[in-house]
């Protein structure tokens, strides 16, 4: 009885033994289903496909047959990932489990639907080796390198952007404190008995029709005209010399001292004139305006008396615009004008950074000029040379909001861009100039190193701007390539940070508010997109100014043209807005197209993640290049 007893537990013991083992290797027959591509909805055919055990981590590779149709045989039950290896399309994983109830088959209900890639740039040949006796083709290595390097290229271009827009946060926070501060100081009032002299520039060229009016506006300034004088500064070639003559005899006439310096050369442009015109200044202050500025006649009388502190070398004001609503295009440029003078230079103020003379509506008390080396012309932008040097020797420069300056602004987009390009290419070269300096210049603070050195290089934003948008032309075909690099390009949206960065600040330099909170931010948020779009799109433009003032590549002064028009009705012309088509304008326009198939490409594709983007670059770029040829057609 023993013996039978142990038999059947022996026997049992077996069974139960074997019966575990069965289960634990049971598999399932037939898994099944098909592949559908997404925009055609047709079959995907002769597609190769992987199926991992996650129980076992073997992998199996088939291809669908001519229906699309994909059968795996003898899979372990449990859990399986089945992953789209084809070169042709983009690589895609779906997760499943099976089950006893799955021992005969498995197949799918529902197709799965696969993307074709749209990439051909990194298809430098595969390399083929074998997993488990399985075909498996993988990317050429030198093709992966070059990725790595894009994306690398790409991440720098974003971490300069982000940088760049940190600092302008930061100088929006200090202009947003100080602002509080400046509602309680005790505004200083002038007293005409201890007025100083000044002297008043005009430099000029070529500005026939704005002349006449700046002149008469300085003249009519409200100043003891026993300590006022007025220099007109004139460099002209054309009829603009004697129309200057003419008003400036009629000025005299009736009693202001008035003079016409007129140069027969264009030696060192508008530094040139300014330089040379110093042996000539009667006061201890010149204030300087550019051609295309009203200077409202209680300007002396608002800034003047700030110079009582005797370490302030300069006071800046405003800019206004006399012509903002003349169109869209100088609406968005009274936009991001207003940005600078009250965020960059109001922020860099209060906290008490470097700011800048703007070349126009400030004035410099004469021994400032004299102490920080006087004008130099090796730079196209001599205002803001003078002003780092000034600085760096100790001198205080004021900014007065509250003071605004009525000027005119470029009303065609080649103006604007012959504006943009001095101011850039300048920019670029001050760097240059000043950049080591500014690093090594003993006594500064670091604070005042650091934002100046950033200010200097505000321009090579426009550089990593374009960098940026080309680089992701690639950076696409890369995510469509190379699915174990995707990971780093998620870490781009971060940067999305930025662009908030730039809305605070450019949300507290908005002049339009009507008060209305919500309606405020609905027209704010149109205009901030305006603005971007365009910006983004002047960026091939502005970074060629960059590229050649880092290169040192030298250049007349090209100065922007005037055009004393308020509404459109009035532009008869303007004989100095000359305008080409330029290898610039032509890559424009091939850029707009280059961006817009990208944009709907991928739209039709299902990868929304950079057409918003893309869309901007092309609307910008359709702006930009659309209206040169309309300004070209007209002949203005």
């Amino acid at each position: 009885m023993k013996k039978f007893i142990l038999i059947y537990f022996l026997f049992f013991g077996l069974n139960q033994l074997f019966a575990a083992s069965t289960k634990t290797n049971a598999v399932s027959k037939e898994i099944k289903g098909q592949l559908v591509d997404y925009k055609t909805r047709g079959d995907a055919d002769e597609v190769e496909i992987s199926l991992r055990s996650k129980k076992s981590n073997k992998t199996w590779i088939v291809e669908t047959d001519n229906d699309g149709y994909f059968i795996f045989n003898n899979i372990p039950l449990g859990a399986c990932e089945i992953s789209i290896i084809d070169k042709s399309y983009r690589p895609e994983k779906f997760q499943f489990v099976t089950d006893s109830n799955h021992l005969e088959k498995f197949h799918f209900s529902t197709p799965f639907y696969v993307n074709l890639k749209v990439t051909w740039l990194f298809n430098w040949g595969d390399k083929t080796v074998f997993v488990n006796g399985k075909k498996i083709i993988k990317e050429h290595y030198w093709s992966h390198i070059t990725a790595k390097v894009i994306l690398g290229l790409y991440g720098f271009c974003l971490l300069l952007i982000f940088y760049y827009s940190v600092v302008q946060i930061s100088l929006a926070i200090a202009y947003v404190r100080n602002r509080k501060k400046r509602l309680l100081l005790e505004v200083i009032t002038f007293n005409p008995a201890t007025a100083p002299k000044v002297t008043i520039q005009l430099p000029m060229y070529n500005e026939m029709y704005v002349a006449e009016r700046i002149i008469d506006y300085t003249a009519e300034i409200d100043y003891p005209r026993d300590k006022f004088q007025i220099q007109v500064l004139d460099d002209s070639t054309d009829e603009t010399k004697d129309i200057i003559a003419k008003k400036v005899a009629e000025i005299a006439a009736k009693g202001i001292n008035i003079q016409h310096v007129h140069r027969t050369d264009r030696t060192g442009y508008k530094a040139g004139a300014l330089d040379a015109a110093m042996d000539q200044v009667e006061g201890d202050f010149i204030a300087i305006f550019d051609a295309d500025f009203t200077p409202e006649k209680d300007f002396l009388k608002k800034t003047v008396p700030y110079f009582e502190n005797e370490n302030i070398g300069v006071v800046q004001t405003r800019w206004g615009h006399l012509n903002k609503n003349y169109s869209v295009l100088t609406e968005l440029q009274a936009f991001g004008l207003n940005g600078h003078f009250a965020i960059e230079q109001g922020g860099r103020n209060a906290t008490g950074h470097f700011i800048n003379f703007n070349g126009t509506a400030g004035i410099w008390r004469k021994a400032c000029i004299a102490d920080a080396g006087g004008w130099e012309h090796d730079t196209i932008t001599e205002d803001l040379d003078l002003s780092y040097r000034a600085q760096m020797r100790g001198w205080k420069f004021k900014y007065l909001e509250d003071v605004v300056s009525p000027a005119e602004l470029p009303i065609t987009m080649s103006a604007l861009k012959s504006q943009q390009h001095r101011w850039m290419k300048g920019g670029a070269e001050c760097f240059i100039k000043m950049g080591k300096r500014l690093a090594t210049y003993p006594g500064l603070r670091f604070t005042d190193r650091l934002h100046g050195l950033a200010h200097l290089f505000n321009s090579s934003v426009f550089v990593f701007i374009f960098a940026l948008s080309i680089l992701s032309l690639f950076v696409l075909q890369i995510k469509d390539s190379f699915s174990d690099l995707n990971f780093v390009i998620q870490f781009g949206s971060f940067f999305i940070s930025s662009t908030i960065f730039l809305a605070f600040y450019y949300w507290h330099s908005y002049k339009d508010k009507k008060g209305k909170a919500f309606n405020d931010l609905f027209r704010f948020i149109g205009r901030f997109v305006q603005f971007l779009t365009v910006s983004m799109a002047l960026s091939l433009s502005n970074a060629v100014a960059v590229i050649e003032g880092y290169l040192g590549i030298k250049s007349s002064f090209v100065r922007t043209p005037k055009f004393n028009v308020a509404i459109k009705n009035e532009f008869q012309g303007n004989k100095y807005d000359k305008k080409s088509l330029s290898i610039i304008n032509i890559a424009e326009g091939i850029l707009m197209l280059v961006f817009g198939f990208t944009a709907i490409n991928r739209t039709l594709y299902g990868d929304l993640g950079m057409v918003p983007f893309h869309l901007m670059l092309t609307i910008g770029y359709g702006v930009v290049f659309f209206s040169t040829l309309k300004e070209i057609r007209k002949g203005h």
